[in-house]
């Protein structure tokens, strides 16, 4: 992925305690950077689990395929979460973050390689769970040149305080 951030420290105008979580509930994040999307990391994607499909893979064959062009792995555009929610929000007192699942995704329009992606978010709820708290986003990505989103997932993050 290239972007102007390969590491995996939040990177968010955000920033908040953990203790003002409750306050974002019903709040939209912003949008965040953008990633764009390489035939060498589709090429990785593929051989790391092992769906090397002609639509991802094989750029000559995709020339003449339903897209012109080869297409990201619906679940490669949905492995850009951490790191773009991480631009959106940073919670800098969290002993822990846990990535805690999602509820819902789907995948309405591909993602043509060499476009690039990115994600807006909504929180949809902030729950207290034992040691901290559970917040639950609605997020939308889209990839320049294509109408509709890309990919919709509820993704529920944990916020954990001092663990310790």
């Amino acid at each position: 992925m290239t972007n102007s951030g390969d590491n995996l420290t939040p990177t968010a105008n955000r920033k908040l305690r953990i203790d003002e979580l409750p306050s974002l509930t019903g709040q939209e994040l912003g949008t965040s950077k953008r990633i764009r999307i390489t035939q060498e990391q589709v090429n990785a994607f593929a051989d790391a689990t092992g769906d090397h499909q002609w639509i991802h893979v094989d750029p000559e064959r995709a020339k003449d395929g339903p897209f012109g062009t080869t297409i990201a792995h619906g679940y490669l555009t949905l492995s850009l979460t951490v790191p773009l929610f991480w631009d959106l929000l940073d919670v800098g007192d969290a002993a822990q973050v846990i990535n805690y699942g999602l509820n819902k995704v789907r995948f309405p329009a591909p993602v043509p390689v060499g476009s690039e992606v990115s994600a807006s978010a909504r929180v949809l709820s902030v729950d207290e769970v034992p040691g901290g708290w559970q917040l639950t986003a609605a997020l939308t990505f889209t990839a320049e040149g294509v109408e509709r989103p890309v990919c919709v997932a509820e993704m529920i993050m944990r916020y954990l305080g001092d663990i310790g």
